[in-house]
C-alpha cells in the first residue's frame, strides 16, 4: 500500500465525488496524519454490502500510555478492551445516515461484560497502539458521496483518535481500576489450584443478572452472596489485597436447594469464571479453574467416532461405543459424547446442571435396577461414575442436583441454596445418608477407564463445486462454515459472537493448513494454541477486528460437531 496523505487523501474522495462506487478503490491505502497513520485495507464493492475495513496506527508518543496500565499479560488486555470500548462507544455516537446503504457507519467491534484478549485494538511493539474498524463508505443510489465520505473519514476518524486513543483523552483512574480488576482477577484464578480449588466466588458478588437476554447485573434489591464460614477461604489479590469468599473445592461438590433458590444462578456465574469480568458486573472476583467445561444433554447433535464405552455399552445390533458415531445422538448419548470429547480436550473440572442433562444417563435408582437387568441396560449412570471420574484422571464435578438424594453418596461438598444464600450442609447430607441407606447397586465397575484418543485426518469442510467454503457467524451460537451449519447452543461457555468467530476461523486453519492433519486432536489444539501465543488473533484472522480469545475446549466442541468430520 502506499504512503500518502491526509492532504491526498481529500483530494482523492473529492476527484471521485459523483462516480461510480468502485471508484473508491483509489483510496485504497495508508496515509498520515497527525499523529497517527489512517490504513483503508478493503473498500466495498457495493453500498449494500458489509463494510470496509479500515485501520488506525496512533504513535507511542501520542497515545502515551503509561508502563503501568501494560506491565503485565492481564493489563495489556484489559487496556485492550477498555480502548475498545471507549472506541466502539463513541464511533457508535459519531455514525450517522450519509445515504444509501450502510453509508456513514463508523463501528468497532463492541466488548460485552467479559475481559477478552480482542484483535479489534492491538498494542504495537513500539508502544503505540493500532485499532481496527469498519466503515460503510458515504454513497448517493451507487454514486460516490465523496464530500461525506471526507467529512466521515478526515475529520469524525481523526476526533475518535483524539478522544479515546490518547491516555491524555481518557479517565485515567476509571482505566487503572480496570487493568487493576483484571489484573486481581487472574491472580485469583492462578491461585485455584494451589489452593485445590475448582473455584472461588467473593463475598459480596452479585450474581444474578437482569434477564436472560441482558448479562448486566441485577439491580433491583440482589443479594450480595455470602460464603458459609466452614468453606471460606482467603485469597490475594496483587492490588486490592486479601479477598474472602466460597471456595468450591476440587472433588465431587453437589449445589442443592429449592427451586428458584439460586442454585443454577451460582453454577452459572462459576462456569462464566472461566473468564474475566469488567469492574462492577458483579462477578469480577469470581473465578473457576479455565479448564473446566460445561456439559449438558445434546439430542440432535452429530458425533464422530467418540469412545463412550466408560459410560455406553452392548448397544441393540452391535454398534461400537468405543468409536460411536451419530448423525442424531440422543440425549444420554450426546452427554456421553460431551464428557468424553471434553477430556480428550484437556479438561480438568466438569460443571453440569440436572435440568439440563439426560435423566437416564444421570440415574438409575433401585426400583429400575429391579424392573431392568443391567445386562439389559446399555447405559451406565454417570452417578457410577463421578467418582471414579475424580479418583482415577483427577477431573473434579460440580453438580447442580434437586431430585437424586442418591448422589449424596458420592459427594465431598454439599452446598445448599437457600434464598440465594449458601450453606455447608455436608455433614448433614452424610448423617442422612447414614441413615436413610441407598440401597441401588454400583454399575460403574472398578475404573473409569481412559477414552480412547482420536486421530484428525480432516474437518470435511468443502464448499460447492470448486469454490473455497464460505463462513458465516449469523449469532454467538452458530456458524455455517462450507456446506456444514453448526449448532453451538450446548456450548454455553461461548459468550461471544467474536469468539465464534475466531472459533470458524480457527476451523478453516485446520482446513486449509496440512501440519494439522493427521494428528492426535489434543495436539492439534496444542499447535492452535501455540500459534495464538506467537502471533495473536492475527494468526488464524489476517488482522481483522471482530475475533476475540477462545478456549480449547470450545475449537474442540465446535470441531466435534461437524457432521463431516474425519477420523481415525
Amino acid at each position: 500500500m502506499r504512503a500518502a496523505t491526509r492532504q491526498s487523501l481529500q483530494q482523492t474522495l473529492r476527484r471521485i465525488d459523483g462516480k461510480g462506487y468502485k471508484a473508491y478503490k483509489d483510496i485504497v491505502g495508508s496515509y498520515t496524519f497527525d499523529g497517527f497513520e489512517l490504513l483503508v485495507d478493503h473498500v466495498q464493492g457495493d453500498p449494500f454490502g458489509s463494510p470496509s475495513r479500515l485501520r488506525v496506527r496512533v504513535a507511542a508518543e501520542t497515545a502515551a500510555f503509561p508502563e503501568t496500565t501494560r506491565s503485565s499479560a492481564s493489563r495489556a488486555v484489559a487496556l485492550r478492551d477498555y480502548l475498545a470500548r471507549a472506541f466502539a462507544s463513541r464511533a457508535k455516537q459519531l455514525a450517522k445516515p450519509r445515504g444509501s446503504g450502510s453509508s456513514g457507519l463508523i463501528a468497532m467491534d463492541m466488548p460485552g461484560q467479559e475481559i477478552l484478549e480482542r484483535s479489534a485494538v492491538v498494542l504495537l511493539d513500539d508502544g503505540g497502539v493500532e485499532a481496527r474498524f469498519v466503515a460503510g463508505m458515504p454513497a448517493q443510489g451507487r454514486s460516490i458521496a465523496g464530500r461525506e465520505a471526507e467529512q466521515m473519514l478526515c475529520q469524525d476518524v481523526p476526533k475518535l483518535v483524539r478522544e479515546t486513543l490518547r491516555y491524555a483523552a481518557l479517565d485515567a483512574t476509571a482505566l487503572q481500576r480496570h487493568v487493576e480488576v483484571a489484573e486481581d482477577a487472574d491472580a485469583l484464578r492462578a491461585q485455584l489450584g494451589e489452593n485445590d480449588l475448582v473455584a472461588f466466588v467473593a463475598d459480596g458478588a452479585i450474581l444474578p443478572r437482569r434477564s436472560g437476554v441482558d448479562d448486566r447485573p441485577m439491580t433491583d434489591g440482589p443479594i450480595p452472596f455470602e460464603s458459609p464460614d466452614s468453606l471460606r477461604v482467603t485469597l490475594e489479590r496483587p492490588n486490592g489485597g486479601s479477598i474472602g469468599g466460597l471456595g468450591i473445592r476440587r472433588g465431587v461438590t453437589l449445589i442443592v436447594g429449592g427451586g428458584y433458590h439460586g442454585k443454577s444462578t451460582l453454577l452459572q456465574a462459576v462456569e462464566r469464571g472461566v473468564y474475566t469480568h469488567v469492574p462492577d458486573d458483579g462477578r469480577e472476583f469470581v473465578v473457576a479453574d479455565p479448564m473446566a467445561v460445561k456439559v449438558r444433554a445434546e439430542d440432535g447433535r452429530s458425533v464422530t467416532d467418540a469412545d463412550i464405552s466408560p459410560f455406553i455399552n452392548d448397544l441393540p445390533g452391535g454398534a461400537r461405543t468405543d468409536a460411536f458415531s451419530s448423525p442424531n445422538a440422543s440425549g444420554s448419548t450426546s452427554q456421553a459424547a460431551n464428557i468424553v470429547e471434553a477430556l480428550e480436550a484437556g479438561a480438568t473440572g466438569l460443571f453440569m446442571d440436572e435440568d439440563t442433562s439426560a435423566t437416564n444417563f444421570m440415574i438409575r435408582d433401585r426400583r429400575m435396577q429391579a424392573l431392568i437387568a443391567k445386562d439389559q441396560e446399555p447405559i451406565t449412570p454417570f452417578i457410577d461414575k463421578v467418582r471414579q471420574l475424580y479418583d482415577d484422571l483427577g477431573v473434579s464435578t460440580t453438580l447442580v442436583l434437586g431430585g437424586s438424594g442418591d448422589y449424596l453418596d458420592k459427594a465431598d461438598t454439599v452446598l445448599a441454596m437457600q434464598a440465594f444464600r449458601p450453606e455447608d450442609v455436608t455433614e448433614r447430607a452424610r448423617e442422612i445418608v447414614d441413615q436413610h441407606r441407598t440401597e441401588r447397586s454400583e454399575e460403574g465397575g472398578e475404573a473409569f477407564g481412559r477414552p480412547r484418543t482420536r486421530t484428525l485426518r480432516g474437518t470435511g469442510i468443502t464448499g460447492k463445486g470448486d469454490k473455497p467454503p464460505k463462513v458465516k457467524v449469523p449469532h454467538a451460537h452458530a456458524i455455517s462454515i462450507g456446506l456444514d451449519d453448526i449448532d453451538l447452543t450446548a456450548v454455553e461457555q461461548l459468550v461471544d459472537e467474536s469468539q465464534t468467530r475466531a472459533v470458524a476461523e480457527a476451523l478453516m486453519t485446520l482446513t486449509s493448513d496440512n501440519q494439522f492433519r493427521g494428528r492426535p486432536i489434543p495436539e492439534v489444539l496444542d499447535r492452535i494454541e501455540q500459534r495464538l501465543a506467537e502471533r495473536g488473533l492475527d494468526g488464524i484472522g489476517k488482522a481483522r477486528g471482530d475475533l476475540a480469545r477462545f478456549r480449547r475446549t470450545e475449537l474442540a466442541a465446535a470441531l466435534n460437531r461437524l457432521r463431516n468430520l474425519k477420523t481415525g
